[in-house]
């Protein structure tokens, strides 16, 4: 399974910036732009925290079948590989939906003066946070359920020492 890069979020959350931020100028010029809404940051924030818990139970269940704890319980290659791609998709999502947002908020900037306007940025600026958690919180899944490469696992380091 290829890992997720970094660049590839950012150009995906830079690409979504842009045209959102073209977007929301088009469709103020042709009427009421649509609000960036409340739920928005709370959804993500939701993902983001699924994501880390899932990754801190896969960390602690791998650390005590590494250590061969008595009853420890193991984890399937099946269910790492399904946590692996669940943090990959969320990750790609986030960052479109952050640039998205990002851009509309970017566009907000320019009419703070307006209450309902300086709120719809301040729910932008807050998504735009949320989904930098996702993307957070899905790398830190990846890392935790990567295998070791040849030269990491410490059978093979020790068996080269011999």
């Amino acid at each position: 399974m290829k890992q997720l890069r970094l660049g590839v979020l950012a150009g995906l959350f830079a690409a979504a910036g842009v045209l959102s931020w073209g977007g929301a100028r088009l469709w103020d010029s042709l009427g009421t732009l649509p609000s960036v809404p409340l739920a928005a940051p709370i959804v993500l924030g939701v993902i983001a925290a699924v994501l880390a818990a899932t990754a801190l139970s896969l960390r602690a269940r791998l650390k005590a079948q590494r250590e061969r704890r008595p009853g420890a319980k193991g984890v399937e290659p099946l269910m790492a590989a399904r946590a692996v791609v669940f943090g990959q998709a969320s990750a790609l999502v986030a960052a479109l939906v952050s640039g998205m947002y990002g851009g509309t908020g970017v566009f907000l900037l320019g009419s703070l003066d307006v209450p309902a306007r300086r709120d719809q940025a301040i729910y932008a600026g807050l998504s735009v946070v949320a989904g930098i958690a996702v993307i957070a919180a899905a790398m830190f899944l990846e890392r935790v359920c990567k295998l070791p490469e040849d030269g990491d696992d410490d059978t093979n380091q020790a068996a080269r020492a011999m």
